[in-house]
């Protein structure tokens, strides 16, 4: 059985979620304590290639009490530095989702104990995403958690393989890179809930009846 699927990012009152090719922090402590607990109730966490080179993230919980989600990096032709952060994630081991990898790469990155799965590519590019949840099924992941990044984002909308979303609205006007450039559908958002969390707002919603 396939994972729920849980959207949770940050963005602007503009809608950006980042620079380009700049990291960009936009929730309160408040907020960023609450991603932290919605990582801790999660099995997995994904992000693709681009937050990695960018941000370098650690995706573990620090800010609430819990454990870590296992991480997994959508990254088509394996870009992950050897010194990225996630390759020393306290949940090991780290899973990379690819479509061609060179063989070297593939070796020295396994040398450093991530798994490699290399899954069929989607029709528009990268990984394809059905491949990934049935892969993760059988992996007996039962939730998890996306936080980005725009182009991986997207395309869980856009194919609809999301359950529901965890929205944080910071007060800012950025006119950055887009979350949602477009969708080729209305996405209705169904029970949806808004709190605030120190300055952000939060929206909460089921993505599916």
């Amino acid at each position: 059985m396939r994972p729920r699927v849980t959207l949770a990012y940050a963005q602007s009152l503009d809608g950006s979620i980042a620079l380009p090719g700049q990291r960009l922090e936009l929730s309160s402590p408040e907020s960023m304590k609450m991603t932290h607990e919605l990582r801790a109730a999660h099995d997995a966490i994904l992000v693709g290639i681009g937050t990695v080179l960018i941000d370098d993230p650690r995706l573990t919980v620090r800010l609430a009490p819990g454990p870590h989600p296992r991480p997994i990096v959508l990254d088509s032709h394996l870009r992950i530095p050897l010194t990225a952060n996630l390759l020393k994630h306290p949940a090991h081991p780290l899973r990379v989702a690819v479509t061609d990898p060179d063989p070297k790469r593939q070796s020295e990155i396994e040398a450093l104990g991530a798994k490699i799965y290399r899954l069929p590519p989607a029709p528009y590019g990268g990984v394809d995403l059905h491949a990934l949840l049935d892969l993760l099924g059988e992996l007996e992941v039962k939730t998890l958690m996306v936080e980005g990044g725009a182009r991986v984002i997207q395309s869980f909308f856009e194919q609809r393989l999301a359950d529901r979303l965890v929205l944080t609205l910071a007060p800012y006007l950025v006119g950055g890179v887009k979350a949602l450039d477009s969708l080729s559908h209305i996405i209705p958002l169904h029970n949806p809930t808004v709190r605030q969390l120190g300055p952000d707002v939060v929206i909460e919603a089921g993505l599916r009846e």
